[in-house]
């Protein structure tokens, strides 16, 4: 797979994200929304950056059962329950991100919700990935 991240300079600098990804391949790999669920169901951490690691541990664990990597990703989806909350956190949240994924970052979106499928959670990631 062959990715290009473009982030114009006519727009705000992308800080823990890409504005645009170009990707070619020949495979892609829808990733279904995951929460902080653990083996048994549950939804594990009680802090935002606590379900936030564990939904992206959760997210890279899909991908890679599909042959993927972090690299691999081309657009997420962030689901939060408090943006406010999100925002406040950002550095620890960009940490994790970093962490687990790396710094090559994908087109993504923040988008605030009233509650999600597990009452508990208070973030939900999903996205898609293009393998070569």
């Amino acid at each position: 797979m062959s990715t290009e991240r473009v982030n114009p300079p006519d727009l705000s600098p992308a800080t823990g994200f890409s504005h645009a990804v170009v990707a070619t391949g020949s495979r892609i790999v829808f990733l279904a929304g995951q929460t902080a669920l653990d083996t048994d169901g549950k939804v594990t951490g009680d802090s935002l950056p606590e379900q936030f690691e564990r939904a992206l541990a959760n997210l890279l664990a899909a991908l890679t059962a599909a042959d993927g990597t972090p690299a691999d990703l081309a657009r997420v989806t962030v689901y939060a329950t408090d943006v406010a909350a999100y925002r406040s956190q950002a550095a620890e949240i960009g940490r994790i991100w970093r962490q687990l994924a790396g710094r090559d970052y994908p087109a993504m979106a923040v988008v605030e919700v009233v509650r999600l499928w597990d009452e508990q959670a208070m973030v939900e990631l999903d996205g898609f990935a293009v393998l070569p």
